[in-house]
């Protein structure tokens, strides 16, 4: 695996996270497209953020070696970072347009 190949399954990982995440909590979803948007936007943000950490894509693959327990707290952190992205958009949302949070 490439460093660009895990960068992808990280941000599918955290747009699945945004779309089970809105489909469980409809009052936290903005439709599929929506939901996906916020997925990628949020996991890259936050794998960005905390990669520093030692767990973005090319610490996994230090020097062609594979590390499975960082890829692991990527995918994790990732997924994270879709639904933590979908949460803040929403509350974005309501605090916009003075909705209750009923």
């Amino acid at each position: 695996m490439t460093g660009t190949l895990i960068s992808l399954i990280s941000i599918l990982v955290g747009i699945l996270a945004a779309n089970v995440f809105g489909y469980l909590k409809t009052k936290y979803t903005f439709g599929f497209k929506g939901n996906t948007l916020v997925g990628v936007f949020g996991s890259i943000l936050l794998i960005k953020t905390l990669g520093r950490f030692g767990f973005d894509p090319w610490h996994i693959m230090n020097n062609g070696d594979f590390d499975g327990l960082r890829l692991t707290v990527n995918l994790f952190v990732s997924a994270l970072g879709g639904v933590l992205g979908l949460l803040f958009v929403k509350w974005t949302y309501f605090k916009m347009n003075k909705t209750s949070e009923k």
